[in-house]
């Protein structure tokens, strides 16, 4: 009994922290810009997105672009494939985004 207690506990303990859990990079470090725009509506649609569109991977390091939108500038202009790469998948994200998130 003792034991079932303590899984139903945790259970709920998930459950109360999921959506902090599941929040991905991108979606992170739009809630943590001081951008009107940036509402944690807007933020979790963009977050899903992302979630669609780009790897783990290349969320982490779009989300530092957030706070540093030179490194995007940088990506974008560099001869590197796998930076060429990145960008395409960033334009499809941010032309899905446009459109799933207004």
């Amino acid at each position: 009994m003792q034991k079932l207690f303590v899984i139903l506990s945790c259970a709920v303990m998930l459950g109360m922290f999921a959506p902090q859990v599941q929040a991905n990079a991108v979606e992170a470090a739009c809630r943590q810009t001081d951008r009107s725009s940036a509402t944690a509506s807007m933020c979790r649609c963009v977050g899903q997105v992302a979630s669609q569109k780009l790897t783990r991977s290349d969320q982490r390091r779009v989300a530092k672009w957030f706070s540093d939108p030179h490194q995007a500038q940088v990506t974008r202009q560099s001869d590197r494939r796998r930076d060429e790469q990145l960008w395409a998948r960033y334009k499809a994200f941010g032309e899905a985004a446009a459109r799933a998130c207004g």
